[in-house]
């Protein structure tokens, strides 16, 4: 549980300083005075001793469901900011399907409101494309992005119509929005449960045909080459799908794409079993894919690292892989499972992994860098790179427990974050 309180000052003392924005990587102190980093801190000050932590800006995870309005009986604003503080987020960005989506000024404020009553992090919305997610009628970008909208997409429905996708890559032109993409056509993915491979023929499961995630990116950076508006790539989980992905921006196109933590980790094959807390949407596919994902990490071609936070009851994931609705949590084990993907395999180290969650998701945003510098305003996550930990969903502070990750012996995880005077440690630390 994050133990949250109110510092005027404050000394991080010792801590290795990770910033990817400044390319700072040091052991240094950093001070906190009123809410922004400051030379040195007065004498009375808070400490908290850094020593063997990381100091790294705020981690920020672009795909996560908070479920409100409308699903508090999966998630709460309260509850899904809060895991994502536990999580080492001080920043996310919440989809649209909620009940009603976030297609009215007045929803999207709605959210922002209760975010910020919570005060367990930062959230930007995320506006639907479609009134309804309905896929036939625009919203008023404009009008929603005043109400505090960051980005706009249909998330848990792909943009089918090609005439309605140009349309709003026309509108996002216009105000300098980007669309986030759930890239599938439901004709070609038709009802599939899991990866459509062996495993779905092993247990005469239906099966979720890779095109159709590919075949809706390949219309979208045609759309895209048109109109150059810019486009995110929801949850890519193919080798084809980043080799597209890799292609478009090597003709300069605007294109972004991001990566699930259990894209990078488990294959169809975790799916053996059919326990319902291994569906997700799209769904884990082979080997090959997941070794595709983490090279387009190393080489660019996906920008970042997201959770797809996706809580639901147990009751209705008790209703077996077939009717169980997909999806899983990630906030409170991103950190870990990243790790165990991408450094434990020494493919990459932890300025590398700070920069997917950091510089990564903040420039598909295009918000502003916050580096750790005299002046900014204090952003910070704290990271124990060496911890060992065993995950255990009945210690979340999400209501979701549905994650495939359970009994997983993990290293590395998030212990604290910094918003301006705002401290959040995780249990005891120092």
């Amino acid at each position: 549980m994050l133990q949250e309180a109110n510092h005027d000052s404050l000394l991080i003392r010792g801590g290795w300083i990770i910033d990817p924005f400044s390319d700072r990587d040091e052991v240094a102190d950093v001070a906190v005075v009123n809410g922004l980093i400051a030379e040195a801190a007065p004498n009375d000050t808070h400490v908290i001793d850094a020593t063997g932590l990381i100091i790294c800006p705020g981690l920020m995870d672009i795909h996560v469901h908070l479920r409100e309005p409308g699903q508090t009986q999966k998630e709460t604003i309260e509850t899904g900011t809060a895991a994502a503080g536990g999580g080492g987020f001080t920043f996310v960005a919440c989809m649209p399907n909620t009940t009603p989506p976030l297609d009215h000024p007045d929803t999207v404020r709605l959210v922002v409101d209760r975010a910020r009553s919570a005060d367990h992090c930062d959230v930007g919305p995320i506006a639907a494309i479609t009134r309804g997610r309905g896929g036939k009628e625009l919203t008023d970008f404009r009008t929603l992005e005043s109400a505090g909208a960051v980005a706009f997409s249909d998330d848990g429905d792909g943009v089918e119509d090609d005439s309605v996708m140009r349309a709003a890559f026309e509108q996002a032109c216009k105000v300098g929005a980007v669309l986030i993409q759930h890239c599938e056509y439901k004709t070609i993915s038709a009802g599939g449960v899991m990866h459509l491979g062996e495993v779905a023929r092993r247990l005469g499961m239906p099966g979720l045909d890779p095109r159709s995630e590919e075949a809706m990116i390949e219309r979208d950076i045609a759309l895209c080459r048109k109109t150059y508006g810019r486009y995110h790539v929801a949850h890519i989980s193919t080798a084809r799908a980043v080799d597209l992905v890799r292609q478009a921006k090597a003709e300069g196109l605007p294109v972004t794409a991001e990566v699930c933590t259990h894209h990078l980790t488990l294959t169809e094959e975790a799916c053996a079993n059919a326990d319902p807390n291994t569906k997700m949407h799209p769904p884990l596919r082979t080997r090959a894919d997941v070794e595709a994902c983490r090279r387009g990490l190393l080489d660019g071609t996906i920008d970042c690292i997201v959770t797809d936070h996706a809580p639901h009851t147990a009751e209705e994931k008790a209703a077996g892989f077939l009717n169980a609705p997909p999806g899983i949590v990630g906030l409170e084990t991103a950190v870990g499972v990243a790790a165990q993907a991408m450094i434990e395999t020494n493919l990459a180290d932890w300025p590398q992994l700070i920069a997917w969650f950091t510089t990564g998701p903040m420039g598909v945003l295009n918000h502003k860098p916050k580096a750790i510098e005299v002046g900014a305003a204090a952003d910070l996550t704290l990271l124990d790179p060496h911890v060992h930990w065993t995950v255990d969903p009945q210690r979340f502070v999400s209501m979701g427990r549905n994650t495939p990750f359970t009994g997983w012996k993990l290293t590395g995880r998030a212990v604290g974050t910094i918003r301006g005077s705002r401290v959040g440690l995780l249990g005891e630390v120092r």
